[in-house]
């Protein structure tokens, strides 16, 4: 489990594919202080550390997260949001993040607001997820809160600190990002279907 807020930011120095599946390898400062094994979030998806050199760890992703997030899309010297699983005795500082991305959306909206930033994505309504005013969306890793809730899209809006210590800086319009819904919306939303 993961809580949304970033440690570091990775970079993509090797990508190699086998059969449906894409190895990425990936530079970090906290790159030699992981584990194999370890569950590690990179821009959201929970990924299996599998091996390690130096600054340098490797993990795969396999057809199924491929399909549901926009890491096969990455190329090399591409920056990702990195985050290792939160620990029990630690602060929780951002929301639930469980590292499955539900799906992805489209920067639709990028706006300057004097000192912090809007940001609007759009999303494919067909998989039943929602946002909800003021509650919480987890975008490339980022837990986020929504400030504009609409059908199909939402905005978030983005501080200076959270811009330069995360990829959202690199996010133009048209962009694909990663979105986890929040999953008590999520339970919420099936159990409400459940009972229509």
């Amino acid at each position: 489990m993961f809580t949304g807020i970033i440690e570091t930011l990775g970079k993509v120095v090797k990508i190699e594919q086998e059969l449906g599946n894409i190895h990425f390898y990936i530079q970090s400062s906290l790159s030699n202080a992981l584990k194999i094994d370890q569950s590690v979030s990179h821009n959201g998806v929970c990924l299996t550390v599998v091996g390690i050199e130096n600054d340098i760890h490797k993990v795969t992703a396999i057809e199924e997260t491929l399909i549901k997030s926009n890491l096969g899309s990455l190329a090399l010297g591409d920056t990702i949001n990195i985050e290792r699983c939160t620990v029990a005795n630690g602060r929780f500082d951002g929301h639930i993040v469980q590292g499955h991305v539900d799906q992805v959306a489209t920067c639709v909206g990028k706006e300057d607001q004097n000192g912090s930033w809007l940001f609007t994505f759009a999303y494919e309504p067909t998989l039943s997820n929602i946002t909800v005013e003021k509650g919480s969306i987890c975008v490339n890793g980022i837990s986020l809160t929504v400030v504009n809730s609409q059908d199909q899209r939402f905005s978030v809006a983005i501080i200076p600190f959270t811009l330069e210590h995360t990829n959202l800086g690199q996010v133009e319009i048209g962009d694909t990002i990663n979105i986890e819904f929040d999953i008590i919306g999520k339970y919420v939303s099936k159990i409400m279907a459940m009972r229509a």
